[in-house]
């Protein structure tokens, strides 16, 4: 875990003095410092107030919920505004930095929560990992959950994300509120549905899936019925070898999707120009790291001989960069198109995939100069339609 929260008290002390440092005005009939040439408090440098609003970005950056929690992502985003655009470039913490703010994802007002009340007696509990990035989560999730709603118009569709770090992040810089698990599922208990099918949009049963059926099986007894639906690529299978319709299915639409957005006629047109399509999943040391080979194998056996299936953490080990980019080279294709294999294209799709820092899988492409071109298709799988009738399907599969 990234770093444990600090205290209600040090936070507010905290806070307390970077509003001050930092929003502090000039009494009336002196002379007021414009705000791009003052640290806003006299013996404060712009690095000391960087460094407080970065220690108030990191105690939110965590992956617990508490009581303080609104208080500390309310008092960070003040902290921030309060910095001028100078001191916002020199936060840097533990995980701080200026893009937490300040970085433009999309217009987060498109989004909805789907944290109503008023649900009525049967909810669809739509569960994802979630991002930050607007845009991603309104395209991407948002497209998802609308597809699920369309299919069930009896049924009221709400949502949960399992990542507190970026629930906080949301929370913090465009005050939308996204519920926890736990959250979620007491809004349903205190509007007494009782019926709830939980939807994961998480790729599969890996780590994240677990601990959401832990999450879930410990209201069991608060509910008439309750059911989990399959997870995006169904059951992991034995072995490498092992596919299933649901691996057929988003092979061939995650594939077509991307040599349209390529502008190639077909993939063998495109394989014709020396052109590979590399997808990025995210990689797990979980068992179900198998389904990644399962995604190769599944591609083998449609024939696309220019696609790879690579993984940010390298595991399974044949999955890492390093290696894609050899077999890539070996199998004699000189351009490359990257694309994420993830149902939402947020932070590993923008940063890790598509950075520009040296360990990006696009600047390692680059720094290895054996391609012609390396390009990158910034889309999740969630935007997807024929991937959303798949979520639909499974929904359907346990009511």
């Amino acid at each position: 875990m990234k770093r444990k929260v600090l205290s209600s008290i040090a936070m507010l002390m905290v806070a307390a003095m970077a509003f001050t440092a930092c929003g502090q005005t000039a009494n009336k009939g002196e002379t007021s410092e414009t705000p791009e040439t003052t640290a806003a408090t006299e013996g404060e440098s712009d690095e000391e107030a960087a460094m407080k609003v970065a220690e108030l970005i990191d105690a939110i950056y965590v992956q617990e919920w508490t009581e303080d929690t609104e208080a500390q992502c309310k008092a960070a985003k003040e902290a921030w505004d309060a910095l001028t655009d100078a001191q916002k470039e020199l936060v840097e913490g533990e995980d701080a930095d200026p893009d937490y703010f300040g970085r433009d994802t999309g217009d987060a007002s498109k989004d909805d929560p789907l944290n109503q009340d008023e649900i009525g007696e049967n909810e669809i509990l739509v569960v994802s990992f979630g991002t930050s990035f607007n845009d991603s989560r309104v395209n991407d999730i948002g497209g998802v959950e609308k597809a699920i709603a369309e299919a069930n118009p009896d049924w009221s569709v709400r949502r949960a994300f399992t990542a507190q770090i970026i629930i906080n992040h949301i929370l913090a810089r465009d005050n939308e509120k996204i519920d926890n698990v736990k959250q979620a599922l007491d809004r349903a208990v205190d509007n007494g549905v009782k019926n709830l099918v939980v939807q994961p949009t998480h790729l599969m049963h890996g780590a994240e899936y677990d601990e959401l059926m832990e999450a879930v099986d410990a209201y069991a007894d608060k509910f008439e019925s309750v059911k989990v639906a399959e997870p995006l690529l169904g059951q992991v299978g034995k072995d490498a070898a092992e596919v299933n319709k649901d691996k057929e299915t988003v092979a061939k639409a995650v594939v077509a999707e991307a040599v349209s957005v390529g502008g190639f006629d077909s993939l063998d047109a495109a394989a014709d120009e020396g052109v590979a399509f590399v997808f990025m999943g995210h990689g797990t040391s979980h068992t179900a790291k198998v389904t990644y080979s399962q995604m190769q194998t599944q591609m083998n056996d449609l024939g696309y001989k220019n696609v790879f299936i690579g993984t940010v953490e390298g595991e399974p080990e044949e999955t890492s960069c390093e290696n894609i980019i050899a077999a890539v080279k070996e199998a004699g294709y000189t351009k490359v198109v990257l694309r994420p294999l993830m149902v939402v294209a947020g932070d590993h799709a923008n940063n890790d995939m598509a950075g520009d820092d040296d360990d990006s899988w696009k600047s390692m492409f680059t720094a290895d100069g054996s391609f012609e071109s390396v390009d990158c298709q910034i889309s999740g799988l969630g935007g997807i339609e024929e991937v959303q009738k798949i979520y639909v399907e499974h929904t359907k599969a346990v009511l």
